[in-house]
């Protein structure tokens, strides 16, 4: 019973042995995307990450002094054409300082027409002693005298003539200030944010977050990053096309615009000013042909270019 008992246990626990360590194994199943990865259109290829942007690229606007948004006239998506008002700052105070410089017109205006007068009446006193035929009439020193007075008047007339081009000057400083306390559109596009409200504080200078953001949305350009040691291989006259991620069947042709001559660190396209520099990239501007495809500022594109031998570039053996 020992010779065959014994090994049929052995056996069973064998058995049993390896079937709980097929059972403990992780189930590996193949797993279906919910869509294609994109495939490049061309045998020779640089393959390289874009970013939708405005023909116009984004356009930050600022405001030229620090103060309180008063009212905000734009909403965000609408067209503005070059000089449309965007917002409106807080102008109670300039308007009360244009009514105080206008005051300090009239009043120098006023002081015009008085030392005005009284250059007409001292001229008109000289001219009568001037004319007297008895020289011996009047004294030497009091003709000095009203010759001085005839003097001091015109100065005092150059002087209040002064103080009302300084008024004016003053008006037109304080209208000025007027006029740019309403931010305009400095040109023809599309508000893409709209990220100031009426009571907050608009601060004057370079904000990390942009006041509104404008930007000409017809056509769309992408600007790609290719690698340094793929740039040689890139030129104007190569073919280019875009995809969309997500869906590989939304594509669309690109032409080229122009390079950006400097090389800069490369950046993972996440927004965050803290990103790793990896490497350095020639960015290369390429607009989008046709407005079929659903494209949105700031949104990332698969880009492939024709990467075959530039006939132009020059080799040397």
């Amino acid at each position: 019973m020992k010779k065959f008992i014994l090994p049929l246990i052995a056996l069973a626990a064998l058995v049993f042995g390896i079937g709980s360590v097929v059972r403990s194994q992780p189930k590996h199943e193949v797993t279906v995307p919910p869509s294609p990865p994109p495939a490049s259109p061309f045998f020779h290829t640089v393959v390289a990450v874009g970013l939708v942007e405005t023909s116009t690229e984004n356009i930050a606007i600022g405001t030229p002094r620090a103060d309180v948004v008063s009212e905000v006239v734009v909403t965000v998506d609408q067209p503005v054409k070059t000089g449309d008002p965007l917002f409106k700052l807080d102008d109670r105070h300039l308007r009360a300082e244009l009514a105080m410089r206008q005051a300090d017109l009239h009043v120098a205006e006023s002081q015009v027409k008085v030392n005005a007068a009284m250059l007409d009446d001292a001229s008109r006193q000289l001219g009568f002693f001037e004319a007297l035929k008895d020289k011996n009439a009047i004294s030497a020193e009091d003709l000095t005298r009203r010759r001085s007075a005839v003097e001091t008047a015109q100065a005092r007339l150059d002087e209040a003539n002064a103080q009302v081009a300084a008024a004016t000057a003053q008006i037109q400083v304080t209208q000025t200030n007027l006029e740019r306390s309403i931010v305009r559109a400095p040109m023809d596009g599309d508000v893409l944010q709209v990220k100031i409200h009426p009571g907050e504080f608009a601060p004057a200078g370079v904000t990390a977050t942009p006041l509104i953001l404008l930007g000409r949305l017809k056509p769309l350009h992408i600007r790609v990053d290719v690698d340094e040691h793929e740039a040689w291989r890139v030129h104007p006259d190569a073919k280019a096309a875009a995809a969309v991620r997500g869906n590989a069947n939304l594509k669309a042709p690109l032409t080229f615009v122009r390079f950006e001559p400097f090389v800069v660190p490369k950046k993972s396209l996440t927004g965050d000013s803290t990103e790793r520099v990896d490497t350095r990239v020639l960015q290369v501007i390429y607009r989008v042909e046709g407005d079929a495809l659903p494209l949105f500022v700031g949104q990332q594109m698969d880009v492939f270019i024709d990467g075959s031998e530039n006939k132009n570039a020059v080799t040397m053996k």
